[in-house]
């Protein structure tokens, strides 16, 4: 019987595709970058999308920053509960 010996170099390629990752996942990876840069770069040129929005949070004494209700502007919102028409 013959004993086929491959050379050094075949057996570190077989090892070496074994480790590697397939072809179509690296170009999914590659294609989904893509689309996260993309989509970062439309946004980062579209600017904000509600300019006036600020946070309302705490301040360093504790006291509140913004509106009482969440935000929400009720002013003139039910002012004559008792009145009869």
């Amino acid at each position: 019987m013959e004993q086929y010996h491959q050379p050094a170099r075949r057996r570190a390629a077989a090892s070496l595709s074994g480790a590697l990752p397939p072809p179509a996942l690296c170009g999914f990876l590659l294609l989904l970058v893509v689309v996260f840069a993309v989509s970062y770069a439309v946004g980062t040129s579209a600017g904000p999308v509600a300019p006036g929005m600020h946070r309302t949070g705490t301040t360093q004494d504790g006291s509140g920053g913004g509106h009482g209700g969440g935000g929400m502007d009720m002013d003139g919102m039910g002012t004559d509960h008792g009145s009869v028409r």
